[in-house]
């Protein structure tokens, strides 16, 4: 009777090793290593990019479906979410260290963002979500999981609000990964890459970007406890009231007047003043006085759906 040979010891704590590792791991995209950028969208057959140029690896690209609608896409809204349980500890890629931070709104930097797309699509992010081409989300190497960041492209001024839920970019030193649609938004498709700034947003503010122009009417009922033949009440008692919406929050003051432009094209008649108020060393947008919180409340959802966020009930 044959005797099979003995696996060697040394072979079997190898494999055990390498298994505990793989169970204690959390999912990650592939990183992808290629000397040369690969052919980049719209660039004839055959063409060859520019050493460093950019483009989207090997095998990756826009996708066949892509929405028809993708400008029209809204921004991620920053808010505060807990920090993921295993996505923000200290790993290695590619034979270096990264330690993420754990601090949002102190950040800021300025280098190549690259994006990916129908590769990655449906693959499982360094959150454990799954990605989605055509979401508003990026990879960062140290960035909070999750965290919301503004990528402006350097070149154009364009600027978009992305949700950090994934781990990268670590090649060719760029310093964000963005989802097609994001990179679709800030004009760096085509190029595969583009110079941007990178800044770290808190949770609580408000950064909802402004579609086409059109015409909102908001009416807020008056509280029900409230007869109607007391809407003139109603009315002197929201002049002299401390309750507004707050629409959105900025550490630029040229940022919130712009955006309080955009809103004041967005809303038309709304019933409602616009106006900057100063706290916390953010200029705020307010939408108001209204007579007290029922009504704003009631108003902030008559305009969630013309806003794509909703608005806060916010005291001066």
């Amino acid at each position: 009777m044959s005797r099979q040979p003995a696996v060697p010891v040394y072979a079997i704590l190898a494999l055990a090793t390498l298994a505990l590792a793989a169970c204690g791991s959390t999912p990650q995209r592939k990183v992808e290593l290629r000397d040369t950028p690969a052919p980049i969208e719209g660039r004839a057959v055959g063409a060859t990019a520019a050493p460093g140029s950019g483009g989207y690896l090997a095998g990756d690209g826009p996708g066949t479906d892509a929405p028809a609608n993708l400008d029209e896409i809204p921004d991620a809204v920053p808010q505060d979410e807990p920090l993921h349980r295993y996505a923000n500890r200290p790993y290695v890629a590619l034979g270096k260290t990264y330690t993420p931070i754990t601090v949002t709104g102190s950040f800021r930097e300025r280098g190549i963002a690259s994006w990916y797309g129908k590769k990655f699509h449906g693959q499982r992010t360094s959150s454990g979500e799954v990605y989605d081409m055509y979401g508003m989300t990026a990879a960062h190497p140290t960035l909070p999981i999750p965290s919301y960041v503004r990528v402006t492209n350097v070149a154009n001024q364009k600027s978009v609000v992305v949700r950090v839920n994934d781990r990268g970019p670590f090649l060719h030193e760029r310093v964000i990964d963005l989802s097609y649609v994001a990179a679709h938004k800030l004009g760096i498709i085509g190029s595969g890459s583009g110079e941007v700034e990178v800044e770290s947003l808190a949770g609580n503010v408000l950064t909802a970007p402004v579609a086409a122009a059109e015409q909102v009417t908001s009416t807020p009922l008056p509280p029900a406890d409230i007869p109607p033949k007391t809407a003139a009440a109603v009315q002197d008692a929201a002049a002299s009231s401390n309750v507004y919406l707050q629409l959105g929050a900025f550490k630029s003051p040229e940022a919130a007047e712009s955006f309080m432009a955009q809103m004041r094209a967005r809303l038309g008649d709304a019933g409602k003043q616009l106006s900057l108020f100063i706290k916390d060393g953010l200029t705020r947008v307010h939408l108001g006085p209204y007579a007290n919180q029922h009504e704003a409340r009631s108003s902030a959802d008559s305009l969630t759906g013309k806003l794509g966020f909703k608005p806060l009930v916010n005291l001066r």
